[in-house]
């Protein structure tokens, strides 16, 4: 019998009030069961925001630097699993071991970053405009935050939103991608046992119309943050806005990387690579776009396709694999219906295009790396994000050119320009209209203690990650104090 596992709610493990349930399958291998996860819906987020609220009374309470204390303790735990936990991760999403072991490892990152936060909410003390008079700001805890997360990083994304709402003391209810509820329940389980208040932190597995959709729209959940699809948050923010929430959104992305001709080109090879086909092209960082100067060489193209062909595909868990599988069969399907596109576009197959096939393979969700040449700006290769390993190479004349096609998609996450000459690095970073621009590395690779996120229809301005996230959990509060003893009248003229 499969194994059954549970929500979290009100400090219990619970089923989901209607009693069903749904299937967490391997993508490499589906015939492996790796268990059976509650099937929630709106009466178990009611349930969930009801015992969230008394946590949140309870664990605001907590001082900052004892919650500090905790999350240092969730990153020690994280640590002591992190085989465990990665190998967990890859078994239910597909990417490699030794993506998931960073998956964790940034997970631990934040917890120990957020550790170092709870003696650092600064506010601010400044001089009043009247004699005897006090002035000052602190940052204070909202409420409940409601957490969505995606399937491509079970464990560092969560850990992202979770650490700094707690840190700030607030609670959460935290619905994970359905595809990833293994890695969400070991990670609700550190917290637990790292010292989280029971009703602090609340875990409901399920869809996202049946679990989602409730917690966006319920009225005691002042705070969303959402990562997924450009489409869903903005059916989110729809409602937020018409609430009155506070929200934070990491969406979409269209990434390229700019390879010029001063470039280390093996390097620049290493980079789009890693970039194109790391976690299989599931990420929103992915590097889906290539482009080129003129005036580099042929070869590097056709030493891309020569190793991009060479990829070892297969299980996550088999150390010889370079290149898992993709998350499931409707990524696979969509995947797939891009390569008509590309056809009836007309762009040059270079390698792949088609489902992988062969031995360990047939099973499971697998998609040979995909690279097309010949590429137009403004096409839907160009401008749509695929989610999938798939590459596009554009060719452009100079810079110029390079940072007009790379601005010229509705997303702005990420981007990445191989150079050596400095003054076109420093343009780069004036220039792309992004959220995160590299030079000489990868459009992947993100640092826990810095702010992540885009612009455009990548996010709506909030970043996770670094000391910013910090500012989106918390509110200011201003704070007066009048020891003059008489009546002093700011805001009219005493002038």
């Amino acid at each position: 019998m499969p194994e059954t596992f549970k929500n979290y709610i009100a400090g219990e493990w619970v089923e989901a009030a209607s009693g069903e349930t749904f299937e967490n399958r391997n993508p490499a291998r589906p015939s492996d069961l790796i268990g059976l996860f509650p099937r929630s819906g709106a009466e178990d987020v009611e349930r969930a925001v009801r015992s969230a609220r008394r946590g949140f009374e309870a664990w605001s309470r907590v001082p900052a630097p004892e919650r500090g204390s905790i999350m240092r303790r969730a990153g020690d735990l994280m640590s002591e699993r992190k085989e465990e936990i990665a190998r967990a991760a890859t078994r239910e999403m597909g990417k490699v071991l030794l993506e998931t072991r960073g998956d964790v490892q940034e997970g631990i990152d934040t917890a120990y970053y957020a550790g170092t936060e709870g003696r650092r909410l600064f506010g601010h003390v400044v001089p009043s405009e009247l004699p005897d008079k006090w002035a000052m700001t602190y940052r204070r805890p909202i409420g409940v935050c409601g957490i969505i997360t995606p399937f491509n990083f079970p464990m560092a994304i969560p850990t992202w939103k979770i650490f700094p709402a707690l840190l700030c003391g607030n609670s959460v209810v935290f619905k994970p991608g359905e595809d990833v509820p293994h890695t969400a329940t070991l990670f609700v389980e550190i917290l637990l046992e790292a010292g989280v208040h029971p009703e602090a932190v609340q875990l409901v597995h399920g869809f996202g119309e049946e679990v989602g959709a409730p917690l966006v729209e319920h009225p005691d959940v002042p705070v969303i943050s959402f990562t997924g699809s450009t489409e869903t948050g903005r059916r989110i923010g729809e409602v937020c806005g018409r609430m009155h929430k506070r929200l934070s959104l990491e969406m979409g992305g269209k990434n390229a990387q700019i390879v010029m001709p001063d470039a280390d080109l093996e390097l620049a090879l290493d980079g789009v690579l890693w970039g194109a086909f790391g976690t299989t092209g599931q990420r929103c960082t992915a590097t889906s776009r290539l482009i080129l100067h003129k005036d580099v060489d042929a070869a590097f193209v056709d030493r891309l396709v020569e190793r991009a062909s060479a990829l070892r595909l297969g299980d996550g868990l088999e150390a010889e694999t370079e290149v898992g599988p993709l998350i499931n069969q409707a990524a696979l399907d969509k995947v797939e219906s891009y390569m008509q596109v590309a056809r009836d576009e007309g762009w040059e197959l270079l390698c792949g295009g088609a489902r992988a096939s062969g031995p360990g393979l047939d099973e499971g969700y697998f998609f040979q790396p995909t690279i097309f040449r010949g590429v137009q700006p403004g096409s839907r290769m160009a401008c749509e994000e695929i989610f999938g390993p798939v590459l596009s190479i554009i060719t452009v004349d100079d810079f110029d050119e390079a940072v007009r096609v790379n601005n010229e998609v509705r997303y702005g996450l990420s981007s990445a320009v191989y150079t050596n000459d400095v003054r076109l690095a420093f343009r780069a970073f004036q220039e792309l209209d992004n959220g995160i621009t590299y030079v000489n590395a990868p459009t992947i690779g993100a640092e826990a203690h810095l702010p992540f996120g885009g612009v455009k229809e990548t996010g709506n301005g909030h970043r996770e990650g670094g000391w910013e996230v910090y500012e989106f959990y918390s509110e200011t509060k201003v704070c007066y104090l009048d020891y003059s003893g008489t009546l002093q009248r700011a805001q009219i003229d005493n002038y």
